[in-house]
């Protein structure tokens, strides 16, 4: 529930302060109207930023890999008993 209220609490403040950017004269009122645009085209980039950071720093876990293997080998086996082959390579 606090991260609603956090995010909520960010979007009013964005739309309040854009809001009154329209009505001031301070920025061109042509400008002005891209700037939710440019918000959601700069969250997007912030976003596949932090994903691409994220497969860089992806950790290796050596104990699932061996889970997942033992996992492949245990369904291999009951597709073999089940009759349907498995070619492995």
């Amino acid at each position: 529930m606090k991260q609603i209220i956090k995010i909520l609490s960010i979007l009013i403040a964005i739309a309040a302060f854009w809001i009154g950017l329209l009505e001031s004269s301070v920025v061109p009122r042509s400008n002005t109207w891209l700037l939710p645009i440019y918000l959601i085209v700069s969250l997007g980039c912030y976003g596949l930023l932090m994903v691409g950071v994220g497969l860089m720093k992806f950790p290796t876990c050596p104990q699932e890999a061996g889970l997942l293997q033992k996992d492949v080998a245990e369904a291999k086996e009951f597709l073999k008993q089940r009759g349907i082959d498995v070619a492995s390579d």
